[in-house]
């Protein structure tokens, strides 16, 4: 297993903050999984309207998380360094607890299969031991 650095991340993915939801990469088999970290702070862009007075990471976030985790390990797997991946499906979301400021996210993704050009994965998002979210997600690449 291996991790991968911030700077690293940056030459695999094409996201740039604010929409970089991955900060460092803990473990990856370079294959079948790969488990991701963001930290996340009050400073986050989300949590001036996503609540005031009550700040809430959005699910929708989450499921974005998965996903660059997922693209880090798909690059890897199939040396697809600094190509964009696009959303095709979001299978099976569930949200179980709520995320807030201070919330170290640990992003859990194994690969699933990929055919034709696209990737199904399933990711799980972590607070310490409590499940936050999971969800099957599929991608595709794009032409450029």
């Amino acid at each position: 297993m291996s991790e991968i650095s911030s700077k690293e991340i940056l030459q695999i993915l094409p996201h740039r903050y604010p929409m970089l939801l991955v900060d460092r990469v803990i473990e990856c088999d370079m294959k079948q999984r790969i488990v991701g970290i963001k930290n996340l702070t009050i400073a986050e862009p989300c949590f001036q309207g996503h609540f005031p007075g009550d700040p809430v990471f959005p699910g929708v976030l989450q499921l974005e998380a998965i996903a660059q985790v997922g693209g880090i390990l798909a690059n890897k797997a199939f040396g697809g360094e600094g190509r964009i991946a696009y959303f095709l499906a979001v299978d099976r979301a569930r949200f179980r607890r709520i995320v807030r400021p201070g919330d170290q996210l640990r992003i859990e993704v194994e690969f699933q299969r990929a055919r034709l050009g696209m990737s199904k994965m399933s990711g799980k998002v972590y607070v310490g031991d409590e499940l936050a979210c999971e969800a099957d997600i599929m991608f595709g690449y794009g032409d450029t």
